[in-house]
This record gives C-alpha cells, structure tokens and sequence, in this order.
C-alpha cells in the first residue's frame, strides 16, 4: 500500500511534462511520489494504539506560549490618555477689540 496525501498537489508529470492535480486521500504512482517534495503533503503513519497523544488542558509554567493561531489573544494594556495642552489664545484683531 502506497502513502497516502494529506492535502491537494499539482505536480509536473515526469515524462509528459503535463501538470496533474492530486487530491487528498489520493495514492499517487511512484514516479509522481518522487515529484512530491513537501513532507507535509503526506498523512502521517498511523501511530500505534498504545502511543496515543492526550492534549494538555492548559500549558505548565516552564512551557513556551504558543504562538500565531493556536492561541487566543492576549488583551492589550490599555494606553494612558495622554495630557492634552488647552488650545492656544488667538490675539484678537484690532477690529474686534474696538467694539
């Protein structure tokens, strides 16, 4: 049984120089496999029953954060408002001032 694909490809037929797209789930020929140069293209080998992987609830003091997507964002501080300067007196003009 040959690997299968994780997600969708195009690659370049080897002899025919055609392009072909290969869909997830699809188990391409082997010459096709080696076109195929990104491991994350493929589905993981099954892991054995015993070897199952729980998810930590929340990460421990002494782990990394995670990062980008996988976590909610943090609120940001809310910056302090800073001191607004009264507006500056204009001078009145002498017609103005005369009345």
């Amino acid at each position: 049984m040959g690997r299968r694909l994780a997600t969708a490809v195009h690659v370049q037929h080897p002899t025919s120089r055609e392009w072909i797209v290969l869909e997830p789930g699809d188990e391409p020929d082997d010459d096709l496999v080696a076109e195929i140069t990104n491991p994350g293209a493929w589905e993981d080998d099954e892991p054995s029953p015993g070897l199952v992987e729980s998810e930590p609830d929340e990460p421990k003091m002494d782990e990394p954060k995670p990062f980008g997507f996988t976590a909610p964002p943090e609120p940001e501080p809310e910056p302090e408002a800073e001191p607004t300067a009264p507006a500056p007196r204009r001078r009145r003009k002498a017609a103005d001032a005369d009345e």
